[in-house]
Protein backbone atom coordinates (compact mmCIF):
# COMPACT_ATOMS: atom_id res chain seq x y z
CA UNK A 1 0.00 0.00 0.00
CA UNK A 2 1.26 3.38 -0.94
CA UNK A 3 2.03 6.04 1.83
CA UNK A 4 -0.70 8.08 0.43
CA UNK A 5 -3.40 5.90 0.60
CA UNK A 6 -2.05 4.70 3.95
CA UNK A 7 -2.42 8.05 5.57
CA UNK A 8 -6.27 8.35 3.92
CA UNK A 9 -7.48 5.13 5.26
CA UNK A 10 -6.15 5.99 8.17
CA UNK A 11 -7.93 9.53 8.87
CA UNK A 12 -11.18 7.69 7.76
CA UNK A 13 -10.99 4.76 9.78
CA UNK A 14 -13.81 6.12 11.76
CA UNK A 15 -15.91 5.55 9.52
CA UNK A 16 -14.96 1.59 8.75
CA UNK A 17 -18.11 0.41 9.78
CA UNK A 18 -20.03 1.41 7.03
CA UNK A 19 -17.38 0.59 4.55
CA UNK A 20 -17.46 -2.73 2.43
CA UNK A 21 -15.20 -5.53 3.65
CA UNK A 22 -11.92 -6.33 1.74
CA UNK A 23 -11.95 -9.85 -0.10
CA UNK A 24 -8.71 -11.49 0.71
CA UNK A 25 -6.66 -13.74 -1.83
CA UNK A 26 -4.92 -16.72 -0.57
CA UNK A 27 -7.53 -18.19 2.42
CA UNK A 28 -8.09 -21.90 2.36
CA UNK A 29 -11.64 -23.10 3.14
CA UNK A 30 -11.28 -26.17 4.64
CA UNK A 31 -15.12 -27.95 4.85
CA UNK A 32 -15.93 -29.40 8.67
CA UNK A 33 -19.26 -31.32 8.92
CA UNK A 34 -21.21 -30.36 12.11
CA UNK A 35 -20.82 -27.83 14.04
CA UNK A 36 -17.11 -26.71 14.23
CA UNK A 37 -16.93 -23.57 16.84
CA UNK A 38 -14.00 -22.60 19.35
CA UNK A 39 -10.79 -22.89 18.77
CA UNK A 40 -7.43 -23.21 20.51
CA UNK A 41 -3.78 -23.52 18.30
CA UNK A 42 -1.46 -25.97 18.72
CA UNK A 43 1.91 -25.26 16.65
CA UNK A 44 0.86 -25.24 13.00
CA UNK A 45 -2.68 -27.13 13.48
CA UNK A 46 -5.67 -26.06 15.49
CA UNK A 47 -8.68 -27.55 18.01
CA UNK A 48 -12.04 -27.20 17.28
CA UNK A 49 -15.02 -28.05 19.21
CA UNK A 50 -17.67 -29.76 17.35
CA UNK A 51 -20.95 -31.64 17.87
CA UNK A 52 -20.63 -34.86 20.53
CA UNK A 53 -16.56 -33.78 19.94
CA UNK A 54 -13.33 -32.23 19.80
CA UNK A 55 -11.53 -32.49 16.16
CA UNK A 56 -7.58 -31.27 15.41
CA UNK A 57 -7.21 -29.73 12.11
CA UNK A 58 -4.20 -29.44 9.76
CA UNK A 59 -4.43 -27.45 6.49
CA UNK A 60 -4.12 -30.95 5.20
CA UNK A 61 -7.58 -32.31 7.13
CA UNK A 62 -8.43 -33.37 10.05
CA UNK A 63 -6.29 -35.47 12.45
CA UNK A 64 -7.36 -36.89 15.53
CA UNK A 65 -11.34 -36.88 17.11
CA UNK A 66 -12.07 -37.17 21.22
CA UNK A 67 -15.54 -37.68 21.73
CA UNK A 68 -17.09 -35.50 24.25
CA UNK A 69 -20.96 -35.24 25.45
CA UNK A 70 -21.21 -31.19 24.53
CA UNK A 71 -17.96 -29.37 24.32
CA UNK A 72 -18.41 -25.80 24.84
CA UNK A 73 -16.93 -22.30 25.17
CA UNK A 74 -13.39 -21.42 24.26
CA UNK A 75 -10.69 -24.02 25.29
CA UNK A 76 -6.84 -23.76 26.38
CA UNK A 77 -3.89 -25.22 26.18
CA UNK A 78 -1.00 -25.29 29.08
CA UNK A 79 0.51 -27.43 31.39
CA UNK A 80 0.95 -30.24 28.59
CA UNK A 81 -3.02 -30.40 28.04
CA UNK A 82 -6.17 -29.31 26.02
CA UNK A 83 -8.84 -28.17 29.01
CA UNK A 84 -12.65 -28.15 27.29
CA UNK A 85 -15.64 -27.39 28.49
CA UNK A 86 -18.65 -30.00 28.92
CA UNK A 87 -21.55 -28.10 29.18
CA UNK A 88 -23.77 -31.83 29.08
CA UNK A 89 -21.97 -32.42 32.62
CA UNK A 90 -20.80 -29.05 33.93
CA UNK A 91 -16.99 -29.97 33.95
CA UNK A 92 -13.95 -29.52 32.18
CA UNK A 93 -11.95 -32.29 30.54
CA UNK A 94 -8.21 -32.38 30.50
CA UNK A 95 -7.15 -34.42 27.14
CA UNK A 96 -4.16 -35.96 26.28
CA UNK A 97 -3.51 -33.79 23.06
CA UNK A 98 -0.95 -36.74 21.76
CA UNK A 99 -3.54 -39.56 22.51
CA UNK A 100 -6.58 -37.42 21.38
CA UNK A 101 -7.90 -38.92 24.88
CA UNK A 102 -9.40 -37.63 27.80
CA UNK A 103 -7.68 -37.96 31.18
CA UNK A 104 -9.16 -35.94 33.22
CA UNK A 105 -12.87 -35.05 34.06
CA UNK A 106 -13.34 -32.07 36.74
CA UNK A 107 -17.08 -31.37 38.03
CA UNK A 108 -16.87 -27.97 38.03
CA UNK A 109 -20.11 -26.51 37.50
CA UNK A 110 -20.55 -24.52 33.62
CA UNK A 111 -22.25 -21.06 34.42
CA UNK A 112 -23.02 -20.53 31.44
CA UNK A 113 -25.77 -23.58 29.97
CA UNK A 114 -25.19 -21.63 26.15
CA UNK A 115 -21.79 -22.71 26.46
CA UNK A 116 -20.93 -18.73 25.83
CA UNK A 117 -17.66 -18.71 28.25
CA UNK A 118 -13.78 -19.31 28.33
CA UNK A 119 -11.46 -21.90 29.91
CA UNK A 120 -8.01 -19.99 30.79
CA UNK A 121 -5.05 -20.67 31.51
CA UNK A 122 -2.65 -18.57 34.21
CA UNK A 123 -0.69 -18.29 37.64
CA UNK A 124 -0.26 -21.83 37.20
CA UNK A 125 -3.90 -23.00 37.21
CA UNK A 126 -7.02 -23.63 35.04
CA UNK A 127 -9.97 -21.07 35.38
CA UNK A 128 -13.44 -21.54 34.35
CA UNK A 129 -16.84 -19.72 35.40
CA UNK A 130 -18.44 -22.24 37.07
CA UNK A 131 -21.91 -20.91 38.36
CA UNK A 132 -24.37 -18.45 36.46
CA UNK A 133 -24.63 -16.64 40.47
CA UNK A 134 -21.41 -15.53 40.15
CA UNK A 135 -18.69 -17.83 40.73
CA UNK A 136 -15.23 -18.84 39.52
CA UNK A 137 -13.45 -22.52 39.99
CA UNK A 138 -10.01 -22.60 40.38
CA UNK A 139 -8.03 -25.87 39.29
CA UNK A 140 -4.75 -27.07 40.19
CA UNK A 141 -3.15 -28.80 36.73
CA UNK A 142 -0.92 -30.87 38.86
CA UNK A 143 -3.67 -32.66 40.83
CA UNK A 144 -7.07 -32.08 38.72
CA UNK A 145 -8.82 -30.53 41.72
CA UNK A 146 -10.73 -27.50 42.21
CA UNK A 147 -8.38 -25.43 44.67
CA UNK A 148 -10.41 -22.35 44.77
CA UNK A 149 -13.83 -20.45 44.19
CA UNK A 150 -14.10 -16.77 43.33
CA UNK A 151 -17.19 -15.05 44.07
CA UNK A 152 -17.84 -13.02 41.25
CA UNK A 153 -20.85 -10.95 39.92
CA UNK A 154 -24.01 -12.83 38.80
CA UNK A 155 -24.07 -13.67 35.22
CA UNK A 156 -20.24 -14.01 34.77
CA UNK A 157 -19.48 -15.96 31.72
CA UNK A 158 -15.83 -14.58 30.48
CA UNK A 159 -12.66 -14.64 31.15
CA UNK A 160 -8.94 -13.72 29.87
CA UNK A 161 -5.85 -14.12 31.99
CA UNK A 162 -2.98 -10.88 31.33
CA UNK A 163 -0.57 -8.58 33.16
CA UNK A 164 -0.92 -10.52 36.53
CA UNK A 165 -4.91 -10.88 36.90
CA UNK A 166 -7.57 -12.97 35.75
CA UNK A 167 -10.41 -10.62 34.02
CA UNK A 168 -14.01 -11.51 34.01
CA UNK A 169 -16.77 -9.92 32.21
CA UNK A 170 -20.51 -10.13 33.68
CA UNK A 171 -22.94 -9.85 30.79
CA UNK A 172 -25.93 -9.22 33.16
CA UNK A 173 -24.00 -6.71 35.20
CA UNK A 174 -22.49 -5.40 32.80
CA UNK A 175 -18.79 -5.18 34.66
CA UNK A 176 -15.34 -6.32 34.35
CA UNK A 177 -13.74 -7.55 37.22
CA UNK A 178 -10.01 -7.92 38.03
CA UNK A 179 -8.98 -10.86 40.22
CA UNK A 180 -5.57 -11.03 42.07
CA UNK A 181 -4.51 -14.57 41.43
CA UNK A 182 -2.88 -14.27 45.19
CA UNK A 183 -5.83 -13.56 47.00
CA UNK A 184 -8.61 -15.32 45.09
CA UNK A 185 -10.35 -11.85 45.19
CA UNK A 186 -12.32 -9.32 42.85
CA UNK A 187 -10.05 -6.46 43.16
CA UNK A 188 -11.39 -3.10 40.85
CA UNK A 189 -14.63 -3.61 38.88
CA UNK A 190 -15.21 -1.42 35.69
CA UNK A 191 -18.76 -0.05 34.58
CA UNK A 192 -19.16 -1.84 30.98
CA UNK A 193 -21.55 -0.89 27.82
CA UNK A 194 -24.34 -3.08 26.22
CA UNK A 195 -24.05 -7.24 26.25
CA UNK A 196 -20.22 -7.47 26.75
CA UNK A 197 -18.89 -10.83 25.95
CA UNK A 198 -15.40 -12.38 25.30
CA UNK A 199 -12.18 -10.20 25.66
CA UNK A 200 -8.94 -10.72 25.45
CA UNK A 201 -5.75 -9.17 27.57
CA UNK A 202 -2.70 -8.29 25.58
CA UNK A 203 -1.48 -5.37 22.88
CA UNK A 204 -1.12 -3.29 25.87
CA UNK A 205 -4.79 -3.15 27.07
CA UNK A 206 -7.67 -5.69 28.03
CA UNK A 207 -10.21 -5.55 24.93
CA UNK A 208 -13.81 -6.67 25.59
CA UNK A 209 -16.69 -7.00 23.03
CA UNK A 210 -20.01 -4.84 24.04
CA UNK A 211 -21.81 -6.43 21.64
CA UNK A 212 -25.17 -4.65 22.20
CA UNK A 213 -23.05 -0.94 21.32
CA UNK A 214 -21.32 -2.79 18.41
CA UNK A 215 -17.86 -1.40 20.27
CA UNK A 216 -14.54 -2.92 21.92
CA UNK A 217 -13.42 -1.38 25.01
CA UNK A 218 -10.33 -0.60 25.31
CA UNK A 219 -9.23 -0.73 29.09
CA UNK A 220 -5.97 0.50 30.57
CA UNK A 221 -5.10 -2.56 32.87
CA UNK A 222 -3.15 -0.28 35.69
CA UNK A 223 -5.98 1.68 36.48
CA UNK A 224 -9.31 -0.20 34.90
CA UNK A 225 -10.68 2.48 33.52
CA UNK A 226 -11.84 2.64 30.21
CA UNK A 227 -9.57 4.60 27.92
CA UNK A 228 -11.53 4.55 24.66
CA UNK A 229 -14.39 2.61 22.87
CA UNK A 230 -13.74 1.58 18.96
CA UNK A 231 -17.14 1.27 17.04
CA UNK A 232 -16.83 -1.83 14.54
CA UNK A 233 -20.57 -2.14 13.56
CA UNK A 234 -24.05 -2.10 14.75
CA UNK A 235 -23.25 -4.90 17.25
CA UNK A 236 -21.02 -7.55 17.72
CA UNK A 237 -23.49 -10.27 18.50
CA UNK A 238 -21.39 -12.75 19.04
CA UNK A 239 -18.14 -13.70 17.65
CA UNK A 240 -14.42 -13.54 19.12
CA UNK A 241 -11.89 -11.63 20.17
CA UNK A 242 -8.06 -12.18 20.73
CA UNK A 243 -4.55 -10.23 20.72
CA UNK A 244 -1.19 -10.87 18.44
CA UNK A 245 1.63 -8.86 16.52
CA UNK A 246 0.65 -5.66 18.41
CA UNK A 247 -3.08 -5.81 17.18
CA UNK A 248 -6.78 -7.07 17.91
CA UNK A 249 -8.36 -9.24 15.88
CA UNK A 250 -11.84 -9.57 16.22
CA UNK A 251 -14.18 -11.97 14.48
CA UNK A 252 -17.72 -10.42 13.63
CA UNK A 253 -21.29 -11.51 12.56
CA UNK A 254 -22.42 -8.68 10.55
CA UNK A 255 -20.33 -6.53 7.52
CA UNK A 256 -17.27 -9.36 7.56
CA UNK A 257 -15.44 -12.32 8.79
CA UNK A 258 -13.02 -10.37 11.24
CA UNK A 259 -11.83 -7.27 11.60
CA UNK A 260 -8.47 -5.76 12.98
CA UNK A 261 -7.60 -2.89 15.17
CA UNK A 262 -4.61 -1.35 15.49
CA UNK A 263 -3.91 -0.19 19.21
CA UNK A 264 -1.60 2.40 17.87
CA UNK A 265 -4.57 4.25 16.98
CA UNK A 266 -7.41 2.85 18.64
CA UNK A 267 -9.21 2.88 14.79
CA UNK A 268 -9.99 -0.35 12.45
CA UNK A 269 -7.11 -1.00 10.52
CA UNK A 270 -8.62 -3.30 8.09
CA UNK A 271 -11.36 -5.89 7.11
CA UNK A 272 -11.40 -9.41 5.75
CA UNK A 273 -13.98 -11.55 4.45
CA UNK A 274 -17.70 -11.34 3.48
CA UNK A 275 -20.46 -12.24 6.60
CA UNK A 276 -20.37 -15.51 7.15
CA UNK A 277 -22.33 -15.51 10.33
CA UNK A 278 -21.14 -16.81 13.62
CA UNK A 279 -17.88 -18.47 14.64
CA UNK A 280 -14.35 -18.22 16.10
CA UNK A 281 -11.29 -16.64 15.69
CA UNK A 282 -7.91 -17.40 16.58
CA UNK A 283 -4.22 -15.70 15.56
CA UNK A 284 -0.77 -17.55 15.10
CA UNK A 285 2.55 -15.44 14.05
CA UNK A 286 1.76 -17.32 10.58
CA UNK A 287 -1.66 -16.18 10.19
CA UNK A 288 -5.24 -16.65 11.67
CA UNK A 289 -8.05 -19.08 11.84
CA UNK A 290 -11.40 -18.44 11.48
CA UNK A 291 -14.09 -20.77 11.81
CA UNK A 292 -18.27 -20.26 10.43
CA UNK A 293 -20.10 -22.88 11.89
CA UNK A 294 -23.26 -21.92 10.13
CA UNK A 295 -21.26 -22.83 7.16
CA UNK A 296 -19.37 -25.96 8.54
CA UNK A 297 -16.15 -24.21 7.36
CA UNK A 298 -12.70 -23.80 9.03
CA UNK A 299 -10.47 -21.24 6.98
CA UNK A 300 -6.80 -20.48 7.40
CA UNK A 301 -5.97 -16.97 6.43
CA UNK A 302 -1.45 -16.62 5.68
CA UNK A 303 -0.01 -13.69 6.15
CA UNK A 304 0.60 -13.77 2.91
CA UNK A 305 -3.39 -12.65 1.70
CA UNK A 306 -3.61 -10.57 4.59
CA UNK A 307 -0.83 -8.15 4.22
CA UNK A 308 -1.49 -8.50 0.13
CA UNK A 309 -4.73 -7.06 0.85
CA UNK A 310 -3.63 -4.01 3.25
CA UNK A 311 -1.27 -3.57 0.54
CA UNK A 312 -3.57 -3.09 -2.74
Amino acid sequence: MNRLKLMFLMATAGLAAIAPPALAEGEQVIKVPGFADFLAVDGDTVWTTNKGRIERWSRAGKLAEVPLARPCGTMAIAYGALWAANCADGAINRIDMGKAKVTATIKTGIASPMGELNVVAGAGSIWIASDNAGQISRIDPDTNAVTATIKADPGTWYLAFGFGSLWAVSASEQTLQRIDPETNAVTSKTPLGKQPGFLAAGAGAVWVQEQGDGTVARIAPESGEVVSRIKVGDNLKWGDIDTGDGKVWLRTTDDQVFAVIDPETDAVEARFGEAAGSGALRYTPSGVWTTAHDEHTLTWWPNAALEGEREE
